[in-house]
């Protein structure tokens, strides 16, 4: 066919983009979307999409449907609850304005000599918002300035939240095996939900919707490992439209790969958090000191809508929603924002090598430690990185050859840490890591040799930093999410912690090495038990175990790895459940709250206890861990791996 007679069936160019400045409101629009913010507040008054004029919530008030916030306190406080401030903003400014891309920035500068100083937290705030010409969304960031002259305060949770509207929006999707129709913000409120053992739980007891009936709501029970965190939101029916936050890295969150956040609850709400105390506790709050600068770029992340013919199935969303995150992270890091704040690939580096394992007098050899996890993070002590709040963290996995990469790294000096599933310890590198644009870092064969001073006499559980191997019960029919049944995550499960005991009504867990099975005999949380109104009573679980022959010589070595601990004091003690004081005591530990957040881990934690052989005895030996804390059913403490090491010379 002669070319200039060839009929063209190229799609149409999408439309250019527009930006509408008006007096209290400025709206981006790219012919997709058209996103609402106040002017100059900064805050997400309104989403148009797919002929719906408004995707938020109209019955909440405007700055309250699609906003960032700081929870803060001034120096010296304690705790992890504080002043709530939604950053309205007090300046506008048009960053970049072409037919290809619009960012906004809203503003509010922190002035240390104003009256109000003291109101406010000490620090600048810029919130950015992009919009792309044929892009179905918009993203968002922020960045925190925090100069030297300024007072000290801490900071204890910062996070971005939407709110949809609850007419369109009733499933909710947090991973391929976490998803569901959920019950409406109405259904919490008395008397149709009634509030359990803390404001968050609450018992569906007249609904709504009938078939929630008789299930617990909680916000914990959805929230999600930092890793695993990726894409979460919602969908609505009719029409079929999805709402979706998309993180493309984990890079500007705090506290490593396995911290756990909030995802999405019933509101209908969504949450991109970018720090919090959750499942970590006091630890984790940021607290900057006198003469500290700091400065941190949150985000950016991806707030994208998807949309379906009617007729077809809704779930296909989500799908959807798990393909353009895939692209979200091979597009990052993102190549148009505009902050200097945030470093191109080209302004970036990578730190590559191999990690090995070599476990004493297990083998001779060192071995390649697949799928360890290796990360860089503010320089700190062994495992601090779990802790670590105020810079950037960069983790992968090494492959089955222990090789590893990591991209894309800012430019800082950094710490390089490390662990292996299957094996207690932190590995951490001796040197620091300095990385700076465009390096190429390679670290060569690195190796990591967990604790260990002694052959295995015996090990209860599965080194791998959770107590998802031990038994899990059912809960008490009364208090049951129809998601959680016959789930992988059975743990999440509401009132748990009562069912201990149900299961154990006179005497505490005894443990048989040899006979016991973990998975069957152990409970995945020593709690407390309930001995009356509010009034409660510390456990001791024993572990029984044979020596034909003890090496009274010799020093024997009990390894406790600690999934997590919260108001907990751990004792042990051998042979003697009276002995005073105790073989070992690790004092009060965690502040985690996992009990009542329905987690099966928080912080990693691990106790080295020397036991001289000369106490063992031939034949029946009981090392009994007491944990003597007693004021609260949430008090208690989740194991990870427990092993107990013979002397190198002794014999079984």
């Amino acid at each position: 066919m002669n070319s200039s007679h060839a009929v063209s069936t190229a799609a149409p160019p999408p439309p250019p983009l527009q930006l509408h400045i008006l007096d209290q409101h400025v709206v981006m629009d790219n012919g997709i979307i058209k996103v609402n913010l106040s002017n100059p507040k900064g805050m997400v008054n309104g989403i148009e999409y797919e002929g719906i004029e408004n995707l938020l919530s109209l019955d909440n008030d405007e700055d309250n449907r699609g906003y960032w916030d700081i929870v803060w306190n001034l120096k010296g406080s304690s705790g992890t609850k504080g002043i709530f401030d939604r950053l309205e903003a007090t300046d506008f400014k048009v960053i970049v304005e072409n037919e290809e891309q619009i960012e906004l920035s809203f503003s509010r500068t922190y002035n240390n000599n104003s009256s109000t100083g003291g109101n406010l937290i000490p620090l600048n705030i810029d919130k950015r918002f992009v919009m792309l010409r044929n892009s179905s969304g918009f993203y968002t960031y922020a960045i925190y300035e925090h100069l030297k002259e300024w007072p000290a305060f801490n900071l204890d949770n910062t996070r971005i939240a939407f709110k949809p509207r609850k007419d369109k929006f009733h499933y909710m999707a947090v991973a391929d095996k976490r998803q569901r129709l959920m019950p409406l913000p109405d259904d919490r409120k008395p008397p149709r939900g009634q509030a359990l053992a803390y404001p968050e739980a609450v018992l569906l007891v007249d609904p709504i919707e009938p078939d929630f009936k008789g299930e617990v709501d909680d916000k914990y029970q959805y929230g999600c490992e930092s890793k695993d965190s990726r894409v979460h939101g919602w969908i609505s029916t009719d029409p079929p439209i999805g709402f979706w936050q998309i993180a493309p890295t984990e890079e500007f969150r705090s506290g490593g790969p396995l911290k756990q956040f909030l995802t999405s609850h019933v509101g209908p709400t969504t949450l991109t958090v970018f720090h919090s105390t959750h499942y970590a506790g006091e630890d984790m709050v940021i607290k900057f000191g006198d003469n500290e600068p700091w400065k941190k770029v949150y985000g950016p992340i991806f707030i994208h809508l998807n949309s379906l013919p009617e007729g077809e199935d809704p779930l296909r969303l989500w799908q959807n929603a798990k393909q353009q995150m895939m692209a979200e992270v091979q597009s990052w890091p993102y190549s148009f924002i505009a902050s200097e704040d945030f470093p191109k690939s080209d302004q970036r580096g990578t730190v590559s090598g191999k990690i090995l394992i070599r476990e004493r007098y297990v083998s001779d050899e060192s071995v390649p430690a697949s799928g360890a996890y290796v990360g860089l993070a503010l320089p700190g002590e062994l495992g601090s990185w779990q802790n670590e709040s105020k810079g950037y963290q960069f983790w992968t996995r090494a492959d089955q050859n222990g090789s590893f990469s990591l991209n894309n790294v800012r430019s800082g000096n950094y710490s390089l840490y490390g662990w292996v599933p299957n094996f207690i310890g932190n590995y951490q590198y001796s040197a620091f890591i300095v990385v700076t644009p465009g390096s190429d870092i390679k670290v060569g064969e690195l190796v990591f040799e967990p604790p260990r001073d002694g052959p295995t006499l015996w090990e209860i559980g599965i080194p791998d930093r959770t107590a998802a191997e031990f038994y899990i019960p059912d809960p008490n029919p009364k208090y049951i999410n129809k998601l959680y049944v016959n789930h992988s995550d059975r743990f999440r499960q509401y009132g748990l912690w009562e069912r201990y005991a149900e299961l154990y009504p006179d005497e505490d867990l005894v443990y048989t090495v040899g006979l016991s099975d973990y998975r069957k005999d152990w409970f995945f949380s020593q709690v407390t038990r309930k001995i009356g109104d509010n009034k409660y009573a510390g456990t001791t679980w024993k572990i029984k175990f044979q020596l034909d022959s003890p090496d009274t010589n010799g020093t024997y070595r009990l390894r406790l790895a600690l999934a997590t601990a919260h108001g907990a004091e751990l004792q042990v003690r051998l042979n003697d459940a009276q002995a005073l004081p105790p073989l070992f005591t690790t004092g009060l530990i965690g502040k985690d709250n996992t009990v009542a957040r329905h987690g099966i881990h928080g912080l990693y934690r691990l106790y080295t206890v020397d036991i001289p052989g000369g106490e063992l005895v031939v034949g029946n030996n009981t090392i009994l861990l007491t944990q003597a804390s007693s004021n609260s059913p949430f008090v208690g403490i989740m194991y990870d791996y427990i092993r107990l090491e013979r002397p190198l010379t002794s014999k079984m």
